[in-house]
């Protein structure tokens, strides 16, 4: 996953720039980098690695040497941007965010059409973004080189570009991640998380429609491609990597969560006299909790509390067992809160499983009578083909996958996996009680797409399920 901010002001952007980008931090962990440009002192750019520190800490030196109208800066989890870029365009800096599943193609592609390398990272694989900008530099001009990245991208791409007269921003064709434009006296800014805006004295200008290409400088915002087909964002934004104050289509993330708890609280059949707490795994699953505890009558509380103040992220580690281990590491237990009580845990999903289950191994070991666990979204089924909110390498990472092949003795076709989403179907059934078993619930019950979707107050054909339903 990842995010961006750009800024176009009549004067210096740098600090709007700085604070603006660090507010994606939740976003990305491993790279960070801010491009700037400035008719005196023309592109300056700073990439860092921040595994191991913020944004900030990193960044601080920069910001204060840095000068210029324009900028703009990513959060990353892999690929090092933004990238300043030298062709038949002019020189330009390019960030993107979003996922390729058919580099090799295109790669041929750009060999074919005379492009002689790609510079290779750790790990053998090419930079997306410079794989991005190759395509773009094979049209005559900007907007068209933007239009034919995305039509050839299987996938998903949002792109800022950085220029000497603004900054192009393009959301991809289908919508799937936000692009937002915030307004102030001093000019516009562009912006993954709406929130990243709102205390730099921007206000809410428009969001990108699908497809849609804009320009922004100091002076105006000004669309070059109207969008066009329907919008699919993700719902998984909102349920897990949205930011609580965010607001995606008109939905603030904060709410679209506690909606979830309240639908949730409806469905159940454990009540008052089943639970004594209701309580959040944090931070995602809070909001959710109280939704679910206001709507019940059920006690909320914290029987564990996150150390944040110099703990990383559970999934920033590349090893799988040592993001388990930070997560672990990271909740400190409330033993008065947990000794003795049934608890109902709220998460905002499960994905591999494993960390939820160490969690209840957790609230068990600390005393915990019961542990009754509701994943504030429906069984993941299907990995991600738009962004990357997991490192999973096969769809068989997933634990409702896995379950599923055990269950039907292999690989299934699709049919068979409609019907294990089908939260009315015996598999589905079947599916959800092996998974809690295996992870020694006392009791598991999913939230039904139908309520997630209800809870974004959205249409339907204007969300990406595909990771439950598989529906692109």
């Amino acid at each position: 996953m990842g995010g961006f901010f750009g800024a176009a002001l009549k004067n210096d952007c740098v600090f709007d720039l700085y604070y603006g980008t660090d507010y994606h931090s939740h976003l990305g962990t491993r790279r960070a980098g801010m491009a700037v440009y400035g008719k005196e002192e023309g592109f300056n750019r700073a990439i860092h690695n921040i595994e191991n520190s913020p944004f900030r800490t990193k960044f601080g030196q920069d910001a204060l040497e840095m000068k210029g109208n324009y900028g703009i800066g990513c959060i990353s989890d892999y690929d090092p941007q933004p990238l300043i870029v030298r062709s038949h365009h002019g020189t330009y800096a390019i960030a993107a965010i979003g996922k390729v599943n058919n580099t090799d193609e295109i790669v041929e592609k750009v060999f074919h059409n005379g492009t002689t390398h790609f510079l290779e990272m750790s790990g053998g694989d090419i930079n997306k973004t410079e794989l991005v900008a190759s395509m773009i530099n094979q049209k005559d001009n900007l907007v068209d080189g933007i239009r034919f990245a995305q039509e050839e991208i299987d996938g998903s791409m949002s792109i800022l570009i950085l220029t000497q007269k603004g900054i192009y921003c393009a959301r991809d064709r289908k919508g799937r991640t936000p692009v937002i434009i915030g307004r102030k006296d001093e000019g516009y800014c562009v912006t993954f998380e709406s929130f990243a805006y709102q205390k730099l004295e921007y206000h809410d200008y428009k969001e990108l429609g699908p497809g849609e290409i804009a320009v922004i400088t100091p002076e105006a915002c000004t669309t070059l491609v109207q969008p066009g087909g329907t919008n699919r964002i993700c719902t998984f934004l909102w349920t897990y990597y949205g930011y609580p104050p965010s607001k995606y289509e008109g939905v603030t993330v904060e709410q679209m969560r506690y909606n979830c708890g309240r639908f949730m609280a409806r469905r159940d059949n454990l009540g008052k006299e089943d639970l004594d707490t209701v309580a959040g795994v944090p931070d995602s699953g809070i909001a959710h909790a109280i939704g679910y505890s206001n709507e019940s009558g059920i006690p909320y509380s914290r029987p564990f509390i996150k150390y944040t103040p110099t703990w990383p992220r559970s999934f920033m580690p590349t090893v799988q067992s040592k993001r388990d281990l930070i997560a672990k590491m990271k909740l400190i237990p409330v033993q008065e809160l947990i000794e003795n009580k049934r608890l109902l845990l709220i998460d905002d999903s499960i994905v591999r499983g494993t960390q939820l289950r160490e969690t209840t191994e957790f609230l068990y070991m600390s005393g915990a009578k019961e542990v009754h666990v509701r994943p504030a979204c429906p069984p993941i089924l299907f990995g991600c083909k738009y962004i990357n909110f997991s490192r999973s390498t096969s769809d068989m990472d997933l634990i409702a996958r896995r379950i599923i092949a055990e269950e039907e003795g292999g690989e299934v076709e699709r049919t068979i996996l409609d019907d294990y989403a089908n939260p009315e179907s015996d598999r589905y059934h079947r599916m959800v009680d092996r998974m809690c078993r295996e992870m020694n619930f006392s009791s598991l019950a999913f939230n039904r797409l139908d309520d997630a979707i209800k809870a974004t107050g959205l249409d339907e054909n204007h969300l990406c399920t595909y990771c439950w339903n598989g529906r692109e």
